[in-house]
């Protein structure tokens, strides 16, 4: 997949156009303000279906409610090993 990057305003002005471009041309888009990166827009990979992503939600959300959770300081521990 390629990566373009483009200003806030191009991306406003034309955010159809680049919402096309993403999905019929597999392209990233990495919207910048003043050389710093916004967010970023990006198809969905193939196969992906509302339905999978809501499932995914409440199965996070379910993980939540029992205590199934890591800390930050848990995840930058685990990288300092």
């Amino acid at each position: 997949m390629s990566i373009k990057l483009i200003g806030i305003k191009e991306f406003r002005a034309n955010i159809s156009d680049y919402a096309k471009k993403a999905r019929k041309e597999g392209v990233r888009f990495v919207i910048m303000n003043r050389n710093t990166p916004l967010f970023e827009l990006k198809p969905f990979e193939k196969g992906v279906e509302l339905e999978n992503i809501f499932a995914d939600i409440a199965e996070g959300l379910e993980d939540a409610e029992r205590g199934r959770v890591y800390s930050q300081e848990d995840i930058l521990a685990q990288f300092s090993k």
